[in-house]
């Protein structure tokens, strides 16, 4: 829960009362995470310290224009912030004016009409499939630190989790004996996940060896650290990157790439979109869409292996010349 004292960065300007009011309604209300509450008020603090530095501020938050924001958005671009990171600022301003509207603080919003920063095409990189195969067989550490390891990686990859919905976890929220597991994703919101039969297997030795880790009861974490605590974020990107380093993967892995490659890997295989959008806990089909993309040789090679009107073309010789008639 957001205290009484503005939150702040180091060097930034403390946040007027309203704006903690908003924080706390983001925490209360809206069930959003600590960590999530923290970027925006991060968000405010900025626009603030932006406008302190043109003579207005959040407090007097009725006499803040479109021209302010779009100074803002200006400002930022000229910092060269990327256009997801613009986006995402704004979407905080958005937030938080529309809640001024909705407790009728404010009549009209500054922001009406304004549209996001046109973003760039970007698409998840995703490990192919003998690569995963590859970082979920590799040698983990010894005891019950690799065991943990090894069933943490089958996770990510096998239900396509976000690393914090993995570390989140509770013991009573894993149902190997029925293949799913409880999640509870963005927003506060539930899913079942599904088990691989790879990650009821790794899970269930896991639990068999989670008492090394520490004696107290009262831990309900699923995943623990050395100290009995739980995993830490950081501490699980480091076995994600060990395990990928032993599999022989040329580049980083990182926890999330895990999840991109679960997505992928399925859709490939032929998984409708909607079931994909339901078991990664997306909120919106478009967001899963960005794991459709695939490059226009295989799209050419499955259309003519595929429809019925079609002509396989020859391939292009590896000189680039077309091929003789």
């Amino acid at each position: 829960m957001c205290s009484t004292d503005a939150p702040s960065s180091p060097g930034g300007p403390s946040l007027p009362e309203i704006c903690l009011g908003f924080l706390s309604f983001l925490e209360i209300e809206k069930n959003y995470s600590p960590a999530t509450a923290s970027a925006y008020a991060s968000d405010l603090q900025q626009f603030e310290a932006f406008l302190l530095g043109r003579g207005a501020s959040l407090e007097r938050f009725e006499a803040i224009t479109r021209a302010d924001v779009t100074a803002y958005l200006a400002e930022l671009h000229r910092l060269r912030q990327k256009k997801s990171s613009m986006a995402r600022k704004l979407s905080t301003l958005r937030s938080f004016f529309r809640y001024l509207i909705k407790n009728r603080l404010l009549a009209a919003d500054p922001l009406s009409g304004l549209r996001n920063p046109k973003q760039e095409q970007r698409h998840p990189r995703a490990l192919n499939v003998d690569q995963a195969v590859a970082l979920m067989e590799a040698p983990a550490s010894p005891g019950a630190e690799g065991i943990r390891d090894a069933a943490l990686a089958e996770l990510l990859y096998g239900s396509g989790l976000r690393v914090s919905e993995a570390l989140s976890l509770t013991v009573d929220d894993v149902r190997a004996d029925r293949g799913f597991v409880r999640v509870l994703g963005k927003g506060g919101k539930e899913r079942l996940a599904p088990l691989s039969g790879a990650a009821v297997d790794r899970l269930r030795e896991y639990l068999d060896w989670r008492d090394t880790f520490t004696q107290d009861e009262a831990q309900q974490a699923l995943f623990l650290g050395v100290r009995g605590g739980p995993l830490q974020r950081r501490e699980a990107a480091r076995i994600v990157e060990r395990l990928g380093g032993k599999a022989g993967v040329a580049q980083r892995v990182h926890p999330h790439m895990l999840r991109h490659s679960f997505a992928t890997h399925m859709l490939e295989a032929g998984a409708d979109l909607r079931s994909v959008q339901e078991m990664l806990g997306h909120s919106r089909l478009s967001t899963t869409e960005r794991y459709t993309h695939l490059d226009l040789r295989r799209i050419t090679e499955v259309y003519d292996k595929a429809h019925p009107r079609s002509t396989p073309q020859p391939a292009a010789d590896p000189g680039g010349e077309e091929p003789k008639k």
